[in-house]
C-alpha cells in the first residue's frame, strides 16, 4: 500500500491538467500536477533514419524537434496504441513493428505524469501526411543519437528515447 496524504483539495481543473493541494503532515503541503500520462515513439525507417516532428511549443515559446507523442486522452486506449496512433497522425507513417523502450516520470517533484516510450520500425513509405502545424524532419539515427549524447536535444522525451535506443544492451543470458 502506498502512502497517502492527510487531505487533498482541488486547486485547478482544466482539459488535460489538474492541480491538487495535498497535506502530507510533517513533510509539508505539496501542489501536485496531474495529467493522464503520455506515450511517445522513436520511429526508425527501414534505411536507418529517424522521423521527428518540429513544432512550436507555447509553454517554452520556441520550436522544438521531437519524437511523435501524445497524451493518453482516448478512453480505453493503451500506451502502445496511443504511440502507434500518434506516429501515423504526426508523420503519416505506420509502424511495421513497435516495441517498448522505457518510461519516466516527467517531473516527479511536482507532477504525477508518466510517459511511456516505444521505438518503431516504420513502413518504407508514408500512407498520410503530417497533421497541420507539424514539420516532418528526417535525420540519420546515428547523428541524432550523437546529438542527444552531446546535450543538443532539448526535448526530454526525445533525448531519452534516443539515448535508450542508442545504448548497447548487454547480451541475453543463454537459455536453460
Amino acid at each position: 500500500m502506498s502512502p497517502e496524504p492527510r487531505s487533498t483539495h482541488p486547486a485547478f481543473r482544466g482539459s488535460f491538467v489538474a492541480v491538487d493541494v495535498e497535506d502530507w503532515g510533517p513533510i509539508g503541503t505539496h501542489e501536485v500536477v496531474r495529467r493522464p500520462g503520455a506515450a511517445g515513439v522513436l520511429p526508425i525507417t527501414p534505411d536507418g533514419d529517424v522521423l521527428l516532428v518540429r513544432q512550436f511549443r507555447p509553454a517554452v515559446r520556441t520550436t522544438l524537434t521531437e519524437i511523435p507523442a501524445g497524451i493518453l486522452d482516448v478512453e480505453g486506449e493503451d500506451p502502445l496504441t496511443c504511440a502507434s496512433r500518434e506516429l501515423l497522425e504526426e508523420t503519416g507513417y505506420r509502424p511495421a513493428t513497435i516495441e517498448f523502450l522505457g518510461g519516466y516520470y516527467s517531473s516527479a517533484g511536482f507532477c504525477a505524469e508518466y510517459v511511456h516510450l516505444f521505438w518503431a520500425r516504420t513502413e518504407p513509405v508514408p500512407v498520410g501526411v503530417p497533421e497541420a502545424g507539424l514539420e516532418l524532419v528526417r535525420e540519420p539515427l546515428a547523428r541524432m543519437v550523437a546529438a542527444a549524447r552531446g546535450g543538443r536535444v532539448r526535448d526530454a522525451k526525445t533525448a531519452l528515447a534516443l539515448l535508450l535506443y542508442g545504448t548497447p544492451r548487454p547480451p541475453s543470458p543463454p537459455p536453460g
